[in-house]
């Protein structure tokens, strides 16, 4: 009886080394499949930001034309975007004091001066109560 046993737990390792090695096979393919998946990725975001980067340029061209001061608008936006991470109930002032919300007039202004530029960026960078609900 002792051999009978032994050559049912042998066959039981050999049962699991053989899942084991189908499995690993099958992760190995898939880490093959997502390595490329990874690299054409890369690409994409690489062509993505050569284009971003000519975009950049001309839009800054174009606002030096107009006479718009990109940097003050890219300045608020940051400043819009870092109020738009603070906790909620936690009240945005104007630097003076005086309690108004960073949804000032000045503000849609630059937004909207960026957008006719074609900085579509700038748009999502202001919260919207409406899309927060």
């Amino acid at each position: 009886m002792g051999l009978g046993n032994t050559a049912k737990k042998v066959q039981k390792v050999a049962d699991t080394a053989e899942k084991l090695y189908k499995r690993v096979n099958e992760l190995r393919d898939q880490l093959r499949a997502l390595r490329q998946q990874v690299d054409a990725t890369s690409e994409k975001v690489d062509h993505i930001e050569r284009d971003f980067e000519g975009q950049r340029a001309l839009l800054a061209a174009l606002a030096e034309q107009e006479g718009i001061d990109s940097e003050a608008i890219l300045a608020e936006s940051a400043v819009e975007e870092a109020e738009s991470t603070e906790p909620a109930g936690s009240e945005t002032t104007d630097g003076a004091g005086t309690g108004t919300d960073k949804h000032t007039p000045a503000a849609a202004d630059s937004t909207e001066t960026t957008e006719t530029a074609g900085r579509t960026e700038t748009e999502g960078s202001r919260t919207d109560p409406a899309k927060d609900a």
